[in-house]
């Protein structure tokens, strides 16, 4: 696929941002071989081929989901300017 001055022109307003005119033509070209490329990579055959995550087999750590409070209500609550309870107070906003 080829671009033109016109679709560099389009895409950068797309994109919002400013290219002057003589920088259209080697921006153009630039792009033009990047779609080449990813055009190359679609002819690629994959058939059979797994998705990976890695290029080295591994199986992720996974913790347990379960619901805590930390167990530090104390050292988090040691700066609050105001507490009650094990709660933060803060002033009303809403009148």
């Amino acid at each position: 696929m080829s671009l033109d001055k016109d679709a560099v022109r389009k895409m950068a307003s797309l994109a919002r941002i400013r290219i002057r005119d003589e920088e259209l033509d080697p921006l153009a070209k630039e792009l033009s071989q990047i779609i080449g490329w990813v055009e190359q990579l679609a002819e690629v055959d994959t058939e059979g081929v797994e998705p990976m995550t890695s290029v080295a087999e591994m199986t992720l750590s996974r913790r347990s989901d379960t619901a805590h409070d930390g167990g530090k209500v104390e050292a988090v609550l040691a700066n609050a300017p105001d507490r009650v309870e094990n709660f933060y107070a803060v002033p009303k906003v809403v009148e």
